[in-house]
C-alpha cells in the first residue's frame, strides 16, 4: 500500500474533509460551495459545478465518499500517475454536475452536495482498468467481480433516476461521474477495449440505456 501521507489522494481526502468539517458548523461556506441550479445558470456561478465536491450533508456521507476513494485511488494513482488521477476525479466531478444540471435545469431551487461524481468516477476508471478485482460489500464475507459490480451499480442508477428521482440521492451525479470515469481509461489505455472488451460493453449497456432516456427526456425533473 502506498504511503497515503505523501501522494496526492491523501492530499484530496485531507482537503475535503477539513472543508466539509468547517462547513458543518459554517453555514455560509455550504451554500456558497455547494451546487445549486439557479445559481450556476442566473448568477453564473460555475464554479460550483466542481465546488460541491468540498463539502458534504453529512459525516457519513463524508466518510462513505472518502473511504471509497481511499481504497480505489491508488490503482489508478498507481498506473497512470499523480496528475492523471487528479484530472479524471476532477473531470468525473465536473460531469456529474453538467448532468445534474442538464437534469434539474427547471427546478431552480435545486441543491445537490458531496463528492460522489468524483468518486465514482475513480471508482468506474478502476473497475475499467481491472474488471476481476474484487468488490467487497458490507456486510456480506465474500467479493464481486467488479466488472458484475459496475452492471448492477448502473442498472440501479438508471432504474433510481427514472423511478425514483426525488430520492436524496444523487444519481444523475453517479451516473456522470461513472461515464467519465470509463471513457477516461478507454482514452488513456485503449488496448483495455480489447483485453477487456466485452465486460465494457456489458458496462456501457446500462449508461447508453441512461442516457437514451435522457436525451429523450423519459428521465427529467421539471
Amino acid at each position: 500500500m502506498q504511503n497515503y501521507f505523501t501522494n496526492l489522494p491523501f492530499l484530496v481526502i485531507l482537503i475535503t474533509s477539513g472543508v466539509s468539517l468547517i462547513a458543518f458548523q459554517n453555514r455560509d461556506l455550504l451554500y456558497r460551495l455547494l451546487f445549486h441550479e439557479s445559481a450556476v445558470l442566473v448568477k453564473k456561478e460555475w464554479y460550483r459545478l466542481i465546488s460541491h465536491a468540498l463539502v458534504h450533508g453529512s459525516l457519513m456521507h463524508l466518510l462513505f465518499n472518502m473511504m471509497t476513494l481511499y481504497f480505489f485511488a491508488p490503482a489508478i494513482e498507481g498506473a497512470f500517475g499523480a496528475a492523471t488521477f487528479l484530472t479524471i476525479y476532477i473531470v468525473s466531478i465536473l460531469a456529474g454536475g453538467v448532468l445534474s444540471l442538464l437534469i434539474h435545469r427547471k427546478e431552480p431551487n435545486y441543491t445537490a452536495l458531496g463528492a460522489s461524481g468524483g468518486v465514482v468516477g475513480i471508482l468506474f476508471s478502476s473497475i475499467a482498468m481491472n474488471p476481476f478485482s474484487k468488490i467487497y460489500i458490507i456486510p456480506f464475507p465474500f467479493g464481486i467481480d467488479a466488472w458484475i459490480f459496475g452492471v448492477f451499480y448502473l442498472s440501479f442508477t438508471v432504474y433510481s433516476m427514472k423511478y425514483m428521482p426525488q430520492s436524496q440521492i444523487g444519481h444523475d451525479a453517479h451516473l456522470g461521474g461513472a461515464i467519465a470515469g470509463v471513457l477516461s481509461i478507454l482514452l488513456i489505455a485503449p488496448e483495455i477495449v480489447l483485453q477487456h472488451g466485452l465486460y465494457l460493453f456489458l458496462m456501457l449497456i446500462p449508461i447508453v440505456v441512461g442516457v437514451a432516456l435522457i436525451y429523450k427526456g423519459i428521465i427529467k425533473n421539471d
